[in-house]
């Protein structure tokens, strides 16, 4: 929101709950339970001020901003690209499809014991639910018994989150190799790299829990080139064409697989690094590219990085201790903690939110690194135990 302001492009934001989001942006309150009330709202605000774009804000608003556009014969991605977007499922289906390099991979469905489906699979394989974000619910399994335990956990996870969801579980072969992701946006199917980043820390389980984000990556201009290719092939494969884009991938050897690619920015407040990066924010790149309105971008930093700061343990917080130490490290930008006292803490893999983000600047990938090391360190979660209470 402001981003538009700042722009001049006014903005309609459309939310659930019993009032909209933004009074002061022409907003919209949207039913969750009748997606056909929502349109005709959506369509009846349209006819006394047409929209130009219309914008998922997040994985949950995917589906409805894509019914939204065809609709009102919006730019839009074609339907493969939508179910690739909200169903890891259907993205491996998909890159089978087309000849794209993927894991192998099989689904147990919840009430079944999966006992033709496990027989096929072959060790260390990884768990994971087809829906939640953040690796939630992602679980390495190194033998059949550790495997046959992640299962009912993921599948209780995903009916804690909702139960209409699809319980289903995933199983697909681990993927060797280091992990990165992209930020994009496509215009008429031609494709525009925001940032490339690395994850320095070995995600190899068990649980995938993510921390640090570098840009720019330490890799060969050819490697580079070649996950732009890359992507640039599996969004013309796949149907994506218009908005922003975020894709996960890891490198085994010369071959580039994907963990996702989803018609959406990045989560949390990790887009704030772009601001570093590029000196426009994400919020404003992604606006201005939707009306196919040119912004001026500058280097504004030589590298930039992002901690999302992981959950120590289980417990009720009580206080974060050393965030002023954290702060004062060089090249720290900001320590910026979320949760409160008397908030509960969980680690992954059912963890979610972060306590929060540290962000950095520098005059190298390896500083920048450096620095949100040197400001974790600092930082300490003090906890409560959480007790269970039965109430006669």
């Amino acid at each position: 929101m402001g981003a538009g302001r700042a722009l001049g492009i006014p903005l309609t934001v459309a939310s659930w709950g019993r009032a909209p989001l933004a009074l002061d942006s022409g907003g919209i309150r949207l039913d969750p339970d009748s997606p056909e009330a929502s349109l005709f709202r959506i369509r009846d605000a349209a006819v006394g001020s047409p929209f130009s774009a219309v914008l998922a804000t997040d994985d949950v608003t995917v589906l409805l901003a894509h019914e939204i556009c065809l609709d009102l014969g919006l730019p839009t991605n074609d339907p493969p690209a939508l179910h690739a977007s909200t169903s890891k499922l259907r993205f491996r289906e998909l890159c089978d499809q087309h000849g794209l390099f993927a894991p192998r991979y099989t689904v147990v469905s919840p009430g079944s014991s999966g006992e033709t489906n496990l027989q096929s699979v072959q060790y260390p394989c990884v768990a994971k639910p087809l829906s939640l974000s953040a690796s939630r619910g992602v679980i390495r399994c190194d033998s059949r018994e550790v495997l046959e335990q992640a299962i009912p956990r993921i599948q209780a996870l995903v009916k804690t989150e909702d139960s209409g969801e699809d319980c289903r579980v995933l199983i697909e072969d681990y993927v060797e190799g280091n992990e990165y992701s992209v930020e994009a946006l496509l215009r008429d199917s031609k494709l525009e790299v925001i940032a490339v980043f690395e994850k320095p820390d070995p995600l190899t389980g068990p649980y995938f829990e993510e921390t640090i984000y570098l840009t720019p990556p330490r890799l060969s201009e050819e490697t580079l080139s070649a996950i732009h290719g890359a992507l640039s092939g599996i969004c013309r494969a796949l149907g994506f064409r218009e908005g922003p884009l975020h894709a996960e991938l890891r490198l085994q050897g010369e071959e580039i697989c994907f963990i996702e690619v989803a018609s959406r920015t990045i989560g949390g407040r990790c887009g704030k690094v772009i601001e570093f990066l590029t000196g426009a924010s994400l919020e404003a790149l992604v606006l201005s590219h939707a009306v196919r309105r040119p912004l001026s971008q500058r280097k504004a930093a030589v590298a930039c990085g992002v901690m999302m700061i992981p959950v120590p343990h289980a417990g009720v917080l009580r206080r974060v201790e050393g965030i002023t130490a954290a702060r004062t490290v060089q090249g720290i930008v900001s320590v910026e903690i979320d949760v409160r006292e008397g908030q509960r803490l969980a680690p992954w893999p059912e963890g979610g939110p972060y306590p929060g983000f540290i962000f950095a600047l520098g005059d190298s990938t390896d500083r920048v690194e450096a620095s949100l090391r040197k400001a974790h360190a600092h930082l300490r979660f003090v906890t409560a135990p959480e007790l269970a209470i039965q109430v006669w």
